[in-house]
């Protein structure tokens, strides 16, 4: 699949760039994106809730009240669940919410997301461009020059490239990743991918020596 290369102007430079169809152009594993998003998503999860059970409540252990003879139920402390300021039943524990996925599953998870955008035709590639300084200006200009504003744009760099993160930090519809950086989860949250010229070669580098898992893994 060959793209046009533009500027940071929007207008086509004359080049082209081959996108290998063993990256952008697999056919998707919706099961694999699944999977893959639902592990990243996880991964976020503190897990730091807790509730105290009513062994965990400061309070007297003193029997509150006789056994028999009262007319209501039994109660024996304080800290009983079912009086206000108890301990709570069956209430929250710390825990670890991520989980194992195998690496070849995250492989095709990425290409498949990345084939999703090329098949139907979100993926620009623009030429290497930097900013001398930091200044969120120059960052949405080049946002309406390539017309992805008021639109969830994800920017894909070859590498840390500072002025150009920190020129986009206050603007809500671009994100700025490296090639690196580049996950399942925010290639399809994105409408609109913009590649780098060369983080298109740093993408098709990492992937081109991985084999991608046949349907038949999910069967």
């Amino acid at each position: 699949m060959e793209l046009a290369i533009l500027n940071i102007d929007g207008k086509e430079t004359g080049r082209t760039v081959n996108l290998n169809d063993s990256v952008f152009g697999i056919r998707p594993n919706d099961h694999a994106i699944y999977l893959d998003t639902k592990q990243f998503l996880a991964n976020q999860r503190q897990g730091t809730h807790k509730s105290k059970q009513r062994g965990e409540i400061a309070g007297s252990t003193r029997k509150i009240k006789r056994q028999k003879g009262t007319g209501t139920a039994r109660a024996g402390s304080v800290k009983n669940p079912l009086f206000r300021g108890g301990g709570r039943i069956f209430g929250p524990e710390p825990r670890f919410y991520g989980f194992k996925l195998n690496k070849k599953v995250k492989q095709l998870a990425r290409k498949s997301a990345l084939s999703y955008k090329a098949a139907t035709n979100n993926i620009i590639v623009v030429e290497d461009f930097s900013f001398e300084t930091p200044k969120t200006k120059e960052i949405l200009k080049v946002g309406d020059s390539l017309n992805i504003m008021r639109k969830k744009s994800l920017i894909v760099l070859p590498e840390q490239n500072k002025n150009i993160y920190l020129s986009s930090r206050n603007v809500q519809d671009i994100e700025v990743v490296t090639a690196e950086e580049l996950n399942t989860y925010i290639i399809m949250r994105a409408s609109t991918l913009v590649l780098l010229e060369s983080a298109v070669d740093v993408l098709q580098a990492a992937f081109e020596n991985q084999k991608t898992l046949s349907d038949e893994y999910f069967a």
